[in-house]
């Protein structure tokens, strides 16, 4: 049942599809366009139904028609993407760790430069016995998000093969750019036009998400005055000066480093520059929308401060929110996330619905009209040369879809 799963996976991480955040086209590379037509043509092979790629937004889309006659079952979407993270993904040389006992180091390269310790990741005792495919440390693997789409296109094979299995309309869709933030931007919600939608890009087994951040960004720009430090006396204003003056007034401990659960932060991104010009990238993040709200409003708020000392405009900000809490939406109707956590509970494995501290493509795809709440995929410590996935919770991944699908015919 599973026999394509695993070639399929390896087959997709050595295919190079970094997304890249300076560019201006969707898919912001050309690998992602060429990644997606490998991906349709697959589709087709399969045999799903309408597959295409839309130029416009980088989507790869088909559907699996429904074999039902009971009436008001509701059509189901499952969404994976394809780029990778801003890490070396070239060379992608995946690396099986067969029966792993749970407590070994796991030596990535040849030279044993780079390790699996579970001293650094305690999550390693969670696979006793299990196979592991990791990198060889010098590349990212790759499976946020190529376990989901493989796991996404294995149960559609999987459903092709057990006409038995009744279910109602089925879609996948495979997008860019998630990884920058953009791909969701463009999808065609309405053209997909499904009751509700899972993302297959969650992390470890049973991870089942619902309450993500709301998130922005936050680009400062300080212009300074630069003079010769020898005669600067009363005359140089210098930029970096006046940032690190900037980030030391927020909150100390409101950080990433001293936050968890449901608590929000300010994250300093990327500063560059001199004493003429330097510029600032702030995360701004919270679950409480209020709060997320408030966080902004701090922001403005100390700029208009530092502002106020000079005789002319030294601070520059400009805030764009980047995705919402897809809980706003989900809470509405609560019978998906009843029906993911049956179809786990189903297999044996214990739903996990603590918030996600970060966003998914279902935090924009929920507001644009079809909740989508994330199921784990199997990724650990993504985008990185440490990086990792089991064969055994893709597997389950596999089956995870499977269920929901029975299910959401059955119980209708």
């Amino acid at each position: 049942m599973y026999e394509n799963l695993v070639p399929r996976f390896i087959r997709y991480v050595k295919t190079e599809t970094r997304s890249d955040d300076t560019s201006t086209t969707v898919p912001s590379t050309q690998t992602q366009v060429d990644f997606a037509q490998t991906l349709l043509a697959e589709l087709k092979e399969i045999g799903l139904s309408n597959a295409s790629y839309n130029e416009k937004n980088g989507f790869v889309t088909a559907e699996l028609p429904s074999n039902t006659s009971k009436e008001g079952v509701r059509s189901i979407g499952f969404i994976a993407h394809m780029d990778t993270a801003d890490f070396n993904a070239v060379g992608v040389n995946p690396q099986f760790v067969e029966n792993y006992d749970g407590e070994s180091d796991i030596a990535l390269d040849a030279d044993g430069k780079y390790k699996l310790t579970t001293k650094d990741f305690p999550n390693l005792k969670n696979y006793k016995g299990q196979t592991l495919i990791t990198t060889d440390g010098s590349t990212l693997l790759g499976a946020d998000d190529k376990s989901g789409i493989a796991e996404i296109m294995t149960a559609m094979e999987i459903l092709i093969a057990n006409p038995d299995i009744e279910h109602g309309t089925i879609k996948v869709a495979f997008g860019p750019d998630e990884e920058i933030g953009t791909g969701a931007n463009n999808f065609d919600a309405e053209g997909f036009g499904v009751d509700f939608a899972y993302t297959m890009d969650g992390g470890p087994l049973g991870e089942l998400q619902f309450e993500t951040f709301s998130a922005a960004s936050a680009e400062i720009t300080i212009h300074g005055k630069n003079v010769h430090p020898g005669t600067a006396k009363d005359t140089m204003i210098s930029a970096i000066k006046l940032a690190m003056e900037f980030d030391s007034k927020l909150p100390a401990k409101e950080v990433p480093e001293h936050t968890e659960g449901y608590e929000g932060f300010y994250h300093l991104e990327h500063i560059e520059g001199n004493e003429e010009k330097t510029e600032m990238s702030y995360l701004i993040r919270d679950h409480d929308r209020e709060k997320f709200e408030a966080r902004k409003e701090v922001m403005k708020n100390l700029v208009a401060e530092m502002n106020s000392r000079f005789d002319e405009e030294r601070f520059v900000i400009e805030i764009a929110d980047s995705y919402y809490n897809m809980a706003d939406i989900i809470a509405k109707d609560m019978s998906i996330i009843d029906l993911a956590k049956e179809a786990m509970e189903n297999l044996d494995i214990v739903p996990n619905t603590a918030p996600v501290r970060g966003g998914t493509d279902g935090s924009k795809i929920s507001y644009m009209g079809i909740p989508t709440p994330n199921v784990f995929a199997g990724g650990e410590n993504m985008h990185g040369r440490f990086e990792f996935v089991s064969v055994e919770t893709m597997q389950k991944a596999t089956d995870v879809i499977v269920e929901i699908v029975k299910l959401n015919a059955k119980n209708a």
